[in-house]
């Protein structure tokens, strides 16, 4: 065991290097072999050491660079061949990054597994475009679901959204129109609230708002563009004003 490994499972958190855990970039600064995903800003690979080598295994809706298969592959053979590995995935590992299938891999083949936790990207977008998830007046529910997923059309979010009830939906940009549609016919009013959230926590941050039934239309007409969260309840119109100070402008 000796010359195996390990294989430190990151969170970089939901772009801005600032939101890092001190332990994601003491991992990341002495790292000698980082496997990244595409979401990760490059600003946090910047904090990589001179000569660290840096693997993309950037997805896309309609490309995989390296299947998933593929990925956890690699991770298991450089550790077999007495590498540590950064495996550096944007906002938290264990949420909707694929961690937990990275994690038994390498476990399955005798590798130790570090899950480094960061800040999901609902949590830090929210928090940056001043939405609080949460709110005694408006919300006591906070559910996350995925909006690219096979057999979208089938799965059963009735009673995610709502009253009382705030639903955070990831990668959904691209079935905007499918989610509206899904959700409405669920029985939510087409007037609920919500809000996109494009590059939270990034210096290029959008917040943009509307009514349910204008969703398909919003993302369109602002030519939204991946990473994009779709925010949906009544907490989403409680901080209407525009977010004029980026984490960047707070800093300098």
């Amino acid at each position: 065991m000796e010359n195996i490994g390990t294989v430190y499972l990151v969170g970089a958190g939901p772009g801005d290097p600032d939101l890092l855990t001190l332990r994601a970039a003491r991992l990341i600064g002495s790292a000698r072999l980082i496997v990244h995903d595409g979401l990760v800003d490059p600003a946090i690979l910047a904090l990589a050491q001179a000569g660290a080598q840096l693997i993309s295994v950037a997805k896309q809706r309609s490309r995989h660079t390296l299947p998933q298969d593929r990925i956890n592959a690699l991770l298991v053979s450089e550790a077999l061949s007495g590498r540590d590995v950064v495996r550096l995935k944007g906002g938290d590992p264990f949420v909707f990054g694929r961690g937990g299938e990275e994690m038994e891999a390498c476990q399955a083949a005798g590798v130790r597994v570090e899950v480094v936790p960061g800040i999901s990207a609902a949590n830090g977008a929210a928090a940056a475009a001043q939405i609080a998830l949460t709110h005694r007046d408006s919300a006591s529910i906070v559910s996350f679901v995925a909006g690219q997923c096979k057999g979208l059309s089938e799965q059963d979010w009735a009673g995610l959204a709502g009253k009382g009830r705030t639903l955070v939906i990831y990668m959904g940009i691209k079935t905007a129109p499918q989610i509206a549609e899904k959700l409405m016919a669920d029985g939510l009013a087409p007037d609920m609230p919500l809000a996109v959230i494009e590059n939270g926590t990034r210096s290029e941050m959008r917040v943009l708002r509307g009514p349910l039934a204008a969703l398909p239309e919003l993302v369109v007409r602002e030519a939204v563009v991946s990473p994009a969260l779709i925010m949906i309840g009544d907490v989403t119109a409680r901080s209407n004003h525009e977010i004029v100070r980026t984490a960047q402008e707070v800093s300098a």
